[in-house]
């Protein structure tokens, strides 16, 4: 019987096909049981680094500009706001006080001064200068003795002159206040009478005599002038400097004037 079967050409495709349907089930049976394993991903490329590396100083890599405007520190001053000054001296009468005084009266003198830039700033100053009245003087005065001071304000433009880090220079000048004043020990003039030279430098006179109630054995006179002086500093610490100054003082009134050179020498800081 089944030769029979086998004998017929149509008959034999089935079977074969049957087969081939059997697999294919299989097959598709053992796909939906067991999901294919996803191959595990593969990390991404690393790219080449753009960024420059860390700033390190043991490196022998160049730092940037950048880098270097931020390392920087900040540049120190070269010069100082504040600056005050001590000193003392002698001086040397001019002009009309030449006539009365003699040279080499005592000075002490102190001062401030706030700059505004290593080249400019403004000083004020305060002076004190005695005046010794020569014995021509004494004679006019028909005076044993006397004392005789000038006190004088100043207020100066100052003009720093720095040559190195240790010597430094400066010029000043600008209007000044002066009062002088002064006492006879005594005196044998007579109230009243003509004002000689001395009396009118002196101060009291009033309509060219000594005034009636013998009132001038005091004096006492305020006066208006300028100055102008220059000096020069040697630092001897780093916040201390010697400096050396000379001065021109003029001041007047009525006719009367006084005029100055006093050299000064003192330290600054």
């Amino acid at each position: 019987m089944i030769r029979k079967f086998a004998a017929v050409p149509g008959v034999r495709v089935v079977p074969t096909l049957i087969l081939a349907t059997i697999l294919v089930g299989a097959t598709t049976v053992q796909a939906q049981q067991t999901p294919a394993q996803q191959a595990p991903a593969q990390p991404p490329a690393q790219q080449p680094s753009t960024q420059a590396p860390p700033d390190n100083p043991q490196s022998g890599q160049e730092a940037t500009p950048g880098e270097i405007g931020v390392a920087r520190k900040p540049k120190v001053k070269q010069y100082k706001d504040w600056v005050f000054n001590v000193g003392g001296g002698a001086g040397l009468p001019d002009g009309t006080t030449r006539t009365f005084v003699r040279g080499g009266g005592g000075i002490a003198a102190a001062g401030v001064a706030r700059n505004y830039s290593p080249y400019f700033g403004f000083r004020l100053d305060f002076q004190y200068d005695n005046l010794p009245l020569r014995d021509s003087a004494l004679k006019l005065a028909q005076a044993p003795g006397a004392t005789s001071q000038v006190y004088s304000v100043t207020l100066d433009p100052i003009i720093n002159l720095p040559v190195s880090n240790e010597w430094a220079g400066y010029i000043l000048f600008g209007p000044s206040f002066y009062h002088r004043s002064g006492k006879l020990d005594s005196s044998t003039a007579i109230p009243g009478s003509a004002c000689n030279s001395f009396f009118q430098w002196w101060g009291p006179c009033f309509d060219a005599s000594l005034p009636l109630n013998g009132n001038f054995l005091h004096s006492a006179q305020n006066e208006f002038g300028e100055n102008f002086g220059f000096g020069v500093a040697r630092k001897i610490t780093p916040k201390v400097e010697l400096y050396g100054e000379f001065r021109i003082l003029h001041g007047s009134r009525n006719r009367s004037s006084t005029d100055l050179r006093p050299i000064t020498i003192g330290v600054r800081w």
